[in-house]
């Protein structure tokens, strides 16, 4: 019996990317007209049916969400999980995890996957990937289908789903304003690429903290790095040269693993938190708290996230009303204050 024909399949069979083969079946004109047309050829050969990412039938109810990450590394998404999971199990939901491992393809085989009678709609925080490529059909397609879609932390402007945030822009500027009114003026962010929108908004919150208290911006102590998820030998390499051919009195990063690297350099560099350097991080993670010297953070609540963005989702399947505006809802931040900051009296 011949398996049900996918993207995956038929890049296989092609021995092209499942990227090359969506954007042929929709005529996208990134990709050659020869391979266009054999894309389309071999796909009408074999029946196979475009919209198989969303054949969830409205009337089936499966009474499950499925939800897509990037990374389970992080301490902010498996509090996100958290409180997923507990909203739904309170309203009598199931849950499917998947991971996209920032990986387009991967995200978009996940959704093929759920959205083919297994979930009844998607929570999702979208993948370095698919930031990059800014190819967001399978999304669209999902949505077209009446499947409802909730996005979370790492969203796409312009595709009409529900969003829930925190203000990273303000988180940011909350934290360097902390370090600003403890005395430091020399001001380093460890961050990543704009084409990541977590990652440029807390540039953004940086930058305006520092405008605002009459510091002048010197690009030159901002380090973007190439992924935020992780940090590998080259970001640890890039962070310790940033450290020692800067004279910092701070560090703002954009996440704790960065702090954590940070950090161990300061002090291979003889220096001290936060008497000679302080830092302050997003997340509150695990790291945060038992680093020593536990660092102070910007708080991201993520089961507070999560928790919100179940409520939203399993509303909108309760109630299944068709053409409701999208709504982005924002959940704050706070400063948690630790040892790798001076308190404002001691500076």
């Amino acid at each position: 019996m011949r398996r049900k024909l996918t993207l995956k399949l038929i890049a296989q069979e092609l021995d092209v990317s499942i990227s090359t083969v969506s954007k042929a079946l929709r005529d996208s004109p990134e990709i050659s007209e020869e391979t266009r047309e054999k894309i389309k050829a071999y796909a009408k050969k074999y029946n196979y049916k475009p919209n198989n990412i969303a054949l969830s039938l409205k009337n089936r109810k499966t009474n499950t969400i499925g939800v897509i990450i990037p990374q389970i590394v992080h301490h902010f998404f498996t509090t996100v999980i958290r409180g997923i999971e507990m909203t739904a199990r309170e309203h009598n939901y199931n849950v499917i995890i998947c991971l996209s491992n920032n990986d387009f393809d991967k995200e978009v085989l996940n959704m093929e996957l759920l959205a083919n009678g297994s979930t009844d709609g998607f929570i999702l925080s979208v993948s370095k990937e698919t930031m990059l490529k800014e190819d967001y059909h399978h999304l669209n397609e999902v949505i077209e289908q009446g499947m409802p879609v909730v996005m979370f932390d790492r969203v796409v402007e312009g595709i009409p789903c529900d969003r829930v945030l925190i203000d990273d822009k303000a988180g940011a500027k909350k934290g360097v304003m902390h370090l600003l009114k403890t005395g430091c003026r020399k001001i380093g962010i460890l961050t990543s690429h704009d084409y990541n929108s977590v990652a440029r908004l807390r540039t953004e919150g940086y930058m305006e903290a520092l405008s605002d208290a009459g510091v002048a911006i010197n690009e030159d102590l901002i380090l973007k790095l190439d992924n935020i998820d992780e940090c590998d030998d080259d970001c640890h390499e890039k962070i310790k040269q940033f450290i020692k051919k800067n004279d910092l009195d701070a560090i703002f990063t954009v996440n704790e693993l960065f702090a954590v690297a940070a950090a161990r350099y300061i002090q291979e560099e003889g220096k001290r938190i936060p008497d000679d350097i302080s830092i302050i991080c997003f997340t509150d993670g695990n790291l945060s708290q038992h680093f020593l010297p536990s660092l102070t953070t910007v708080s991201q609540h993520g089961e507070e996230m999560g928790r919100k963005a179940a409520e939203i989702l399993i509303d909108k399947l309760q109630r299944d009303e068709e053409n409701e505006e999208s709504t982005t809802t924002y959940i704050d931040t706070s400063l948690i204050q630790r040892e790798s900051t001076h308190t404002f009296k001691n500076r």
